[in-house]
């Protein structure tokens, strides 16, 4: 058992750090009062080899191990949460595309994804279904050398700065989970249209909902086999859950820091509140609740590297990894004082930013029932 990094990995590690405090945390605030998307950012994250992690090399990326791109969604997030999605998404597609696109969608898309000029965007979740994806109604209809494809997608993140989604579709809608199919549509597509958002954090995201109108699309177009999309989106979120568990830790983490200096030089009855246990015991808890969380995140990343199973293990990440960052920041914002309900300090947006991954990507009601059928059985649960 070698907990210890590889000196590449902390490099990555330790420059990435450095990017995110040069380049990502001094527009942190910029984009959520604005609400625009950070696509000078994005370009920078390019160049730095973020939006690339999981790509194949022929396509410009680096084809990193799943600990790696940990490390980097970690590092990120102390610096901008939400450039975070842009590692996530990068990771999901270039996953799926890498493995199962066909060349030419490859080609087309892949490079422009890891520079930072083209954004991906993930299209599961639909109006009256989320963590219940077998049950998507959007559909795809097979006209010669072309599918068709017509119904809604709904909280997709980047979505109204996207250029692509990879959309879910029934392809045979009487086989439930064993008739969908995943296809890359371009959004300047004849039949596209989106809707935006007004979300409480995540503002730079840009999240919106997707109508598809008899939108047509080439059968290359498609990812993997007909039939085939559920199981590899699946597997996909199996190492996805482990990021999002890491970017969460990586806000809570800097938040702690901060307020650790805050707090060391706020004077009350002529002594640093520090010397208060209410102050300090709190920090030190939520210290080792991070370190924990932290590591059974890499764990799991490990596992998907081992070619291991880490089903139930993601799903803890996702489950309960987001609620500890949730607890942490909102300790931290009350440590502050006053000041840490004003948008002087990033402890505030933080805890809004973070809310959103109680949600994305399963529930953690859902993850809890992954973990329950694995460790009673799917008959029993």
């Amino acid at each position: 058992m070698d907990f210890a990094l590889t000196p590449e990995q902390e490099l990555v590690r330790d420059s990435l750090r450095e990017f995110a405090a040069r380049e990502l945390r001094p527009k942190y605030a910029y984009w959520d009062r604005t609400g625009e998307f950070p696509a000078e950012i994005w370009r920078k994250m390019g160049v730095v080899g973020l939006l690339g992690l999981r790509v194949p090399e022929a396509y410009g990326g680096q084809n990193l191990d799943c600990v790696t791109a940990g490390l980097a969604i970690e590092e990120a997030a102390r610096g901008d949460f939400n450039c975070c999605y842009g590692v996530l998404n990068s990771s999901f597609a270039g996953d799926l595309l890498g493995q199962h696109g066909s060349e030419s969608v490859k080609r087309e898309w892949l490079p422009g994804m890891v520079s930072g000029d083209n954004v991906l965007c993930v299209c599961l979740t639909e109006p009256h279904c989320g963590s219940d994806a077998a049950a998507i109604r959007t559909q795809a209809e097979r006209r010669g050398d072309r599918y068709v494809i017509r119904g809604e997608k709904s909280a997709i993140t980047l979505l109204m700065a996207g250029h692509a989604g990879i959309v879910f579709a029934k392809t045979d809608p009487k086989a439930g989970a064993r008739g969908v199919s995943a296809f890359l549509v371009p959004f300047h597509s004849t039949g596209v249209s989106r809707s935006g958002y007004s979300d409480m954090g995540a503002k730079g995201i840009v999240r919106g909902s997707l109508f598809l109108d008899d939108v047509e699309v080439p059968s290359e177009n498609m990812i993997g086999p007909e039939n085939g999309a559920f199981s590899r989106v699946m597997q996909t979120f199996e190492y996805t859950r482990a990021l999002i568990g890491l970017m969460c830790i990586g806000a809570a983490q800097i938040s702690l820091e901060e307020t650790i200096e805050y707090t060391k030089s706020r004077i009350a009855f002529g002594q640093p509140i520090t010397r208060n246990q209410g102050v300090s015991f709190p920090v030190a808890e939520w210290h080792t609740r991070l370190t924990m969380a932290r590591w059974h995140c890499y764990r799991t990343l490990w596992l998907r590297d081992q070619g291991l199973p880490h089903n139930a293990e993601a799903a803890m990440c996702k489950g309960f990894v987001p609620e500890i960052c949730m607890g942490a920041i909102q300790d931290c914002l009350v440590l502050h004082g006053h000041y840490g309900y004003t948008q002087d300090f990033a402890v505030e947006q933080r805890l809004r930013d973070v809310a959103g991954q109680l949600i994305a990507d399963g529930t953690p009601q859902i993850q809890k029932l992954i973990i329950a059928r694995q460790l009673f059985g799917r008959e029993y649960v």
